[in-house]
């Protein structure tokens, strides 16, 4: 998309010193940092209230009618009085609905994202990241409303979360290639990884907001994040600008191509971070002189099917987590006692912090050892235990449950990115692939939507069999993981066989001593 075809910011057009000489590069490029930050973060909010509203619109458990009647305290008696549900997420397959209503989501968010890309190439980014975020605003309203229109029909709310879904997929290429714009190929990886914390913080935001609305009607709980996320796009309408060059500096770098995938950018995306490979930096030219691959034939590429069913099975159990964890605190009693709707939402943020410090914590080792896969599975076989122990002990004590809720979202969360990124730079270094971008494009999207197919099943997944009990979910999820760390066993393994015959690993010691 050439400069031409983008109109500037009124905010930058109304105060002719934001322009330069009167401001630097650095403080454009902080200013778009802080505001694409906000605008995804504010995505994430937005998605937040139907995990927290779950345990409000769906059925009564058992469990939780007989803390009542033995009357253990009356907090239980007087939250689940009012556990009365919403039809029609209250009946005996109420948890098999709200499933569904995940699914439709997600599976309109995948689907959006093939399509994103290559609209937002054609058009303004700032104007279709403010319509994206407009839409994903009023449907979240929309969805709300329900609560005061006693809205009760399932074609409702499936057909606003249809809507939803494919209003937020504008996001996440838009935000990426608006920091690719303005920020060169040296520096992105360092931007990238404070930048996509935004996934994380967005998802806290919206925890709390909806679950400290519950008490005056859940509708507060979706109506509040949608008006954050309106709000956020009229900032973003006013302020952002697209490119370095529509202000007349220099660009970093070429422009973003976000119909095409990139290694480098799939590092910026975790349990979230489900959009990687929308995007690509190499030369025009080359990307035309490129063949295209077919898409059984990039099936057959080595590497590309057990990399993709890696992906599937880690965000089956992100999204899982992210989707139903307040469902399963609120129902699952704590030293005895069941917690409030706005208590179990509240707690469940622990989760998410604690993929933020595993993020973190996960680059930093995998830098040390030059090694990701190794890094990735590692953290893949230590949440399994991690996740075992949860189950059995998490109901023990808040103290327990705080403490391995966060142990489990640290290694559960961790390694997500470092796996995105193990698979894309395998692939980047296939002779196969190397040099051709379409081919490039047409693997990264065959596993990113593999992996999009995962994450749309995991909440499903989790809905109907939670009637079963809790316990068969969990072992799901642990089956997942390890399927998922198997997956990436062979790459493991290449890299181990080349750190040793380089001697990489026996260097540390050397020079300790």
């Amino acid at each position: 998309m050439q400069p031409s075809s983008r109109t500037l910011a009124p905010i930058l057009v109304l105060f002719p010193t934001l322009k330069p000489p009167h401001r630097t590069l650095l403080f454009h490029q902080i200013c778009v940092l802080i505001l694409t930050f906000l605008a995804y973060a504010s995505f994430h909010a937005s998605r937040k209230p139907q995990s927290i509203v779950k345990s409000v619109l769906g059925p009564n458990v058992q469990s939780n009618l007989t803390e009542s009647r033995s009357s253990l305290t009356q907090v239980s008696l007087d939250s689940n009085a009012t556990d009365s549900g919403w039809e029609p997420f209250d009946g005996p397959q109420g948890t098999h609905r709200l499933g569904e209503l995940d699914l439709a989501f997600l599976a309109s968010y995948a689907v959006g994202m093939y399509f994103a890309g290559h609209i937002g190439d054609r058009m303004d980014l700032r104007l279709f990241l403010v319509f994206g975020m407009m839409g994903s605003g009023l449907l979240t309203i929309v969805f709300g409303l329900g609560y005061w229109f006693d809205v009760h029909l399932l074609g409702y709310f499936v057909g606003v979360q249809i809507a939803c879904g494919l209003f937020q997929s504008i996001g996440w290429p838009c935000v990426v290639a608006v920091v690719g714009n303005w920020f060169g190929k040296a520096k992105r990886g360092l931007i990238m990884g404070v930048w996509n914390s935004h996934t994380s913080i967005g998802n806290i935001i919206g925890s709390v907001v909806a679950s400290g609305m519950l008490e005056y009607g859940w509708g507060w709980s979706f109506v509040l994040p949608g008006v954050l996320v309106i709000l956020i796009g009229v900032l973003i309408f006013l302020c952002l600008a697209v490119a370095p060059e529509d202000l007349g500096f220099e660009s970093p770098g070429k422009e973003f191509e976000m119909n095409v995938g990139v290694a480098d950018i799939e590092t910026s995306e975790k349990l979230e971070s489900e959009e990687a490979g929308l995007l690509h930096t190499n030369n025009v030219k080359d990307v035309e002189s490129s063949d295209a691959i077919g898409f059984l034939e990039a099936w057959r590429l080595p590497g590309v099917a057990p990399f993709a069913f890696c992906l599937f099975f880690s965000k089956l159990v992100a999204y899982t987590f992210l989707y139903w964890l307040p469902f399963y605190i609120r129902h699952t009693a704590v030293a005895g006692v069941h917690l409030s709707h706005k208590t179990a939402g509240i707690l469940s943020t622990i989760f998410d912090i604690g993929g933020v410090l595993g993020g973190i914590l996960a680059g930093f080792v995998s830098d040390k050892i030059e090694a990701r896969a190794v890094t990735s599975i590692g953290f893949l076989f230590l949440s399994m235990p991690a996740l075992v122990l949860y189950r059995a002990y998490g109901s023990i004590s808040m103290l327990a449950n705080v403490s391995l809720m966060f142990v489990s979202g640290m290694l559960v969360n961790g390694p997500y990115s470092l796996i995105t990124t193990a698979v894309a730079a395998d692939l980047g270094t296939q002779s196969t692939v190397r040099g051709n971008s379409r081919a490039l494009a047409t693997v990264t999207a065959i596993i990113d939507g593999t992996g999009s197919v995962g994450a749309a099943l995991g909440p499903l997944l989790a809905g109907y069999i939670s009637t079963r009990g809790w316990n068969s979910v969990f072992f799901m999820l642990i089956i997942s993981i390890l399927f998922a760390a198997v997956f990436l066993i062979r790459l493991a393994r290449t890299e181990i066989k080349e750190k040793l015959s380089e001697r990489k690993w026996f260097a540390y010691g050397i020079v300790a001593q």
